[in-house]
């Protein structure tokens, strides 16, 4: 099991911790002390405070730029203007690969077996 210590702490072996405690001591007192411990403990929840606010209002413009932007919406656009040629493509391959003729057939009318008829009495 390991033991997380903050910032510097980590680098900072017991004897050198009581050391520093030991000059902190004789530099302040032991009554400012508190109120010192106090101070820094006000000032380490504000930086953490105003951490999160900055964190916060990042995320919060980022979901604004987001939809702004509407991302969704214009992939879907893309994605719609892309595959409509190639479907189109598709569909002309798929028809060039199954291409059935259509058989003409040719249908005399009246009017051409009657022409015909006077041509054979004619000629």
């Amino acid at each position: 099991m390991s033991i997380n210590l903050p910032l510097f702490l980590s680098d900072i072996a017991g004897s050198e911790l009581f050391l520093v405690l030991f000059f902190v001591l004789m530099f302040f007192g032991s009554k400012s002390i508190p109120s010192i411990a106090r101070t820094l403990g006000k000032a380490m929840r504000q930086i953490k405070n105003a951490s999160a606010e900055v964190q916060e209002e990042i995320r919060k413009s980022g979901m604004d730029i987001k939809n702004d932007l509407n991302i969704k919406e214009i992939i879907k656009e893309t994605e719609s203007e892309i595959s409509q040629p190639l479907d189109q493509a598709m569909t002309d391959v798929q028809n060039a690969v199954h291409y059935n003729p259509v058989k003409k057939t040719k249908k005399k009318s009246n009017s051409n077996k009657t022409e015909n008829i006077k041509q054979d009495e004619n000629g």
